[in-house]
């Protein structure tokens, strides 16, 4: 499975019904603040991951009540809650996916042709315990099931081989060294104007001041570890933002929280100090 997914990650051929099924993704999921929905920016990290406990959840346990005698109806009614439930979960799963990079999207894809199929068989198995066709019913919910295991082995893949949708920017952190680290000279540092330094001298980190109060945050995107130090200050909802210039997401210079997808995690702040006229900086 292992080689095979290697090879998804390289089969270009995917990217021509690839690219065609982003454009459909974006041009029907327009409104940013849909997407922002879907990405999970209001709850601060991915919601897919979330919307997906449910379907499976009823799947599974619908596989064991049909494993039981006399478990017909709550068996059909969770089979029914599964299929329901796994339409909102594949929306958010495909909004998620329009937004990440090539290589991503054709193990996403695989992933999405996967669940579709077990979606399918969900509908049918559905579709014949109402009917009456119980052993049906049952047969198809198992392949479900064994389909359905297939593409979350692919999404654990896409999340934790690929990165997917997890913070870039956060293993910036373990390598940062204990203690407190000298930035700038606040007599020097603008107002109102990002300014990227070093600690450690190769982790990046972007300075921004507004009056007294200066805010030091990790300079690489959560989203695709996009150079947030080269984006720009928008003011957002009342609140000065750093604005990613690879997919657009947006974060609040005062507390790091994502207010703009696609990124669904916050930016991470790091405490300051001033130490002799100097900006002082140190792990939370």
């Amino acid at each position: 499975m292992r080689a095979l997914l290697t090879k998804v990650e390289q089969a270009s051929r995917l990217d021509r019904t690839g690219d065609r099924l982003q454009r459909v993704v974006l041009g029907t999921l327009r409104p940013r603040r849909l997407r922002d929905l879907l990405h999970g920016v209001t709850i601060g990290h991915p919601l897919h991951p979330a919307m997906v406990q449910v379907p499976v959840g009823a799947w599974i346990s619908a596989a064991v009540l049909d494993l039981m005698p006399g478990q017909r109806r709550p068996a059909t009614m969770l089979v029914g809650l599964g299929t329901v439930s796994a339409v909102p979960a594949a929306i958010a799963g495909l909004n998620d996916w329009a937004a990440l990079a090539r290589d991503q999207r054709r193990v996403g894809l695989v992933h999405a042709a996967a669940n579709t199929v077990g979606l399918t068989l969900y509908a049918g198995s559905l579709a014949a315990r109402m009917s009456g066709r119980h052993g049906v019913g049952r047969a198809l919910g198992f392949l479900g099931l064994s389909t359905v295991s297939l593409g979350a082995y692919i999404g654990g893949h896409l999340a934790y081989k690929q990165g997917a949708q997890v913070n870039q920017s956060i293993s910036e952190l373990r390598r940062m060294t204990d203690g407190w680290h000298s930035l700038v000279d606040m007599a020097t540092l603008p107002q109102r104007t990002l300014i990227t330094r070093e600690v450690d001298d190769d982790i990046s980190v972007i300075l921004y001041r507004h009056g007294d109060e200066v805010t030091v945050m990790l300079e690489r995107c959560p989203h695709q570890s996009g150079p947030l130090g080269e984006g720009e200050v928008q003011e957002i909802d009342g609140h000065a933002c750093v604005v990613c210039p690879w997919h657009g997401s947006a974060f609040r210079l005062n507390g790091g929280e994502v207010v703009q997808g696609p990124s669904g995690n916050d930016q991470q702040i790091l405490p300051t100090r001033i130490e002799n006229g100097v900006l002082q900086t140190r792990l939370p």
